[in-house]
């Protein structure tokens, strides 16, 4: 910590968080969460619990002339056995809805990955740091402070140079998205760069981030979630994480799918719903899954295992998934005319990748996401799309 200014220390409360759907109080401070108390005690994996409690979309908000700001937070960081630890995570300070710095945080926990497939891990603990933000503008200006996308970050003290307020509501619409880990932000180069920031950010709403890695697998849980946050958009990413898990066959998937609709429906009866099927993915569009991790050559790559020619079984593929999302959605705006289909290969099809290949054949680098986010936006929120802003 600095010690050449008269610090102000801020409780870091609810009122200054976004994007959250619930907190939970730790013996260090507060750790924001994407999933409510009563869906986390319901997950059936390791996966899902890490993913859901890494802060996609959630960041502070608050007002005030301080020109040096200060954030405590003890973050998690997962590492693989044998390879190099990633880099840190990246917090981004947005002045007035632009990006103005960015820092990242040394020590914290450690997860150490002992086996890609199961996710089990060794914990190590580790102490707090310190996002640190100098050089601030002076003046009064609203700040927002991005968490790290990708790593678990317990928040523990917010200390300023002048007083902070609670930001006043932006009166933009609330923007609620489920989807894979591209949704979550996998291969984004910092927080406010994940195609689902980008895109909000073109659409002039607030984002809520219901992105989980491997973690979009239609469960009762997340709709209930999503049932019951407030909502002005909603759009569900649907089918990749289905097939790469091999998690159901066709028989279960398409019950699964309108239960879920079913269920968000129940607390968003007429709220604009875009269902979005799976972007361009050459190793599962015709292969079902199992998908699994390629180290060969020393890269991270990762293939499908399944037998094509078990699609007549009912095995799932990217195709099998586009056509089903399809035909349910075709039946369902027969009666409900607020629900929209959206191709995941307009956001990322064949010219994309050969513009932007996947570098592991699943996620999209930086260029990719920001491709998604231009085409998200453009079909999503542009004058005819089912996000369009209503005209007086």
């Amino acid at each position: 910590m600095n010690t050449e200014h008269d610090w102000i220390t801020t409780p870091v409360t609810a009122g200054i968080l976004r994007g959250h759907i619930d907190l939970e109080a730790t013996a260090r401070g507060l750790l924001p969460h994407r999933l409510p108390a009563r869906a986390r005690r319901q997950i059936p994996d390791g996966q899902l619990a890490i993913v859901e409690a890494q802060p996609s979309g959630v960041r502070l908000a608050f007002r005030t002339r301080a020109t040096t700001i200060e954030l405590d937070t003890l973050p998690t960081k997962r590492v693989y056995r044998g390879y190099p630890a990633p880099a840190d995570g990246v917090y981004d300070l947005l002045v007035d809805g632009r990006l103005a710095a960015q820092a990242t945080v040394d020590g914290g926990n450690v997860h150490t990955i002992t086996d890609m497939v199961t996710q089990s891990f060794e914990p190590s603990e580790g102490p707090v740091g310190t996002a640190r933000f100098a050089g601030l503008p002076a003046g009064d200006k609203d700040v927002e402070i991005w968490l790290p996308h990708n790593e678990i970050t317990e928040l523990v003290a917010l200390r300023t140079d002048a007083p902070v307020e609670r930001a006043p509501d932006s009166g933009r619409r609330v923007w609620l998205h489920h989807g894979s880990s591209i949704s979550h932000g996998s291969n984004a180069a910092h927080p406010t760069a994940t195609w689902p920031a980008r895109a909000a950010a073109r659409g002039g709403v607030e984002l809520v981030n219901l992105g989980f890695g491997g973690g979009a697998l239609l469960d009762p849980f997340t709709a209930r979630t999503m049932r019951d946050a407030p909502a002005d958009l909603i759009s569900l990413k649907i089918g990749i994480n289905v097939v790469n898990t091999d998690a159901m066959r066709l028989r279960a998937f398409t019950p699964a799918v309108h239960g879920f609709l079913d269920t968000v429906r129940e607390g968003h009866p007429t709220t604009p719903l875009l269902v979005v099927s799976p972007i361009l993915c050459p190793v599962q569009e015709d292969t079902p899954g199992p998908l699994m991790p390629d180290l060969a050559g020393g890269t991270l790559r990762f293939k499908a295992t399944g037998d094509p020619a078990e699609r007549a079984a009912g095995r799932l593929t990217l195709n099998v998934i586009r056509d089903e999302l399809t035909r349910i959605v075709k039946q369902w705006t027969a009666d409900d005319p607020n629900l929209h289909y959206l191709d995941g290969r307009d956001l990322y099809g064949e010219a994309d990748y050969a513009e932007f290949p996947l570098p592991d054949e699943v996620h999209p680098d930086p260029a990719g996401h920001r491709r998604i986010a231009e085409n998200f936006a453009r079909l999503a929120f542009g004058d005819d799309g089912p996000f369009a802003a209503e005209t007086s």
